[in-house]
Formats: structure tokens, C-alpha cells, sequence
């Protein structure tokens, strides 16, 4: 009798602990997927649109007005075709830059594979080595912003390409995210994503310069 007790006691202060530092540790959470915001002046910003999302043009335009870069890059997935763009994800970009008033933008047709961050980073790597671009800032949706910039950060890296990184968020936030479904399934998918990459797909990725 008392073992049970003492057993329901200690699982009343633990609901009572959980409840207590729910807003400290659902926090950490959230900004544990966050990347720093790091604005500066660059050669060319990367909106990274592999999930078609608006309010991405919408700050990129921003930091377009800043001065912030000069052109921006949006990725999108190829066709058939080698180099020539899916038209219907064109077709969404431009829709979306357009609505967004931005000004000089152009498109990277990538094939969007497993591991998807991964493999297009090598891809966009590639293109902007041959344009000379030696800094980006990448402007990510805000719970992803982590993961992409450890994954850029690693691959453009090998090639001298410096990365800063710009999170965007919508309606759900890093202090809101428990207050819907929706939130809390993106924050822990995008928690076990983070853990994916950070300690299997970037330790094992094959290494190439350039």
C-alpha cells in the first residue's frame, strides 16, 4: 500500500513539474529547429521553395529593398527534360514572385530526391559555383531554417560559399506551436528530421569541393 502511495505521489509532482515548466521546455524545443537570423549584405539570396511558400517571396522582397542581395534564387523541380523546368512548379513561382513584387529573381531546376536537403544542395552548389556566387543568405521557413542551414552550411562550405540564413514563420510561431495539431505535427517532424541529418545523412554524405 505504501510503494503505491509513494508511486502515485511522485507521478502527481511530475504532471505537476511538466505543467509547470511546459513553457520553458516547449521553448527549447522550438528554438532548438530555429536557425540565427544573420543579415547582411550578400551576393544572392536562395528562397527555398520546396514546399511553395508565399510568405518566403514576401521577405526575400523585403531584404531585396534592403539591399541585402541582388538577385534571388528559387528552386524548382525539373521536368523530363535536362535544365528546363517543371512548368507547373515554374508556373508557382513565378505566380508567387510575382505577388510578392520581386524584382530580380531567376530559377534553379533541381530533381527533388532522398535525402531532398541534401541532394539539392550538391545541385545548387553546382550552379552557384559556376556563377561565381561566393555568399547567400538562404530564407527558410522558420521550424526547417535549423536543418537547412546545417546542411547548406556543410555543402556550400566545401566550396567557399559562405551561408547566412533568414527563418520565416506564419500563423504558428515558436511560442504558439502547442496550441494546435497542426503545430505540434510539424515542430516534432521537423525535430526528427533535424535529428536525421545532423547525425546520419550529413556525417555520411560522400565529401567533394567544388
Amino acid at each position: 500500500m505504501r510503494s503505491v502511495w509513494k508511486a502515485s505521489l511522485a507521478l502527481v509532482i511530475l504532471m505537476v513539474v511538466v505543467t509547470l515548466t511546459s513553457r520553458y521546455w516547449t521553448a527549447r524545443i522550438a528554438q532548438s529547429l530555429i536557425c540565427a537570423e544573420d543579415v547582411t549584405a550578400v551576393d544572392a539570396m536562395l528562397i527555398e521553395n520546396f514546399d511553395p511558400n508565399y510568405l518566403l517571396f514576401e521577405r526575400a522582397e523585403t531584404l531585396e529593398r534592403a539591399g541585402i542581395a541582388s538577385v534571388a534564387l528559387v528552386p524548382v523541380e525539373i521536368s523530363s527534360e535536362p535544365n528546363v523546368a517543371n512548368p507547373v512548379s515554374q508556373g508557382i513561382a513565378d505566380v508567387m514572385a510575382r505577388q510578392a513584387r520581386l524584382r530580380r529573381w531567376r530559377t534553379i531546376p533541381i530533381g527533388f530526391s532522398e535525402p531532398i536537403a541534401l541532394n539539392a544542395a550538391l545541385q545548387i552548389r553546382s550552379r552557384l559555383a559556376s556563377e561565381r556566387i561566393k555568399s547567400i543568405i538562404v530564407v527558410a521557413p522558420g521550424f526547417r531554417s535549423r536543418r537547412s542551414s546545417l546542411v547548406y552550411q556543410a555543402v556550400f562550405g566545401e566550396a567557399g560559399i559562405a551561408v547566412h540564413c533568414v527563418p520565416v514563420f506564419g500563423r504558428i510561431g515558436p511560442e504558439h506551436w502547442t496550441e494546435t495539431w497542426h503545430g505540434i505535427q510539424e515542430v516534432l517532424e521537423e525535430f526528427i528530421k533535424l535529428q536525421y541529418y545532423r547525425f546520419y545523412v550529413l556525417p555520411l554524405r560522400p565529401r567533394h569541393a567544388g
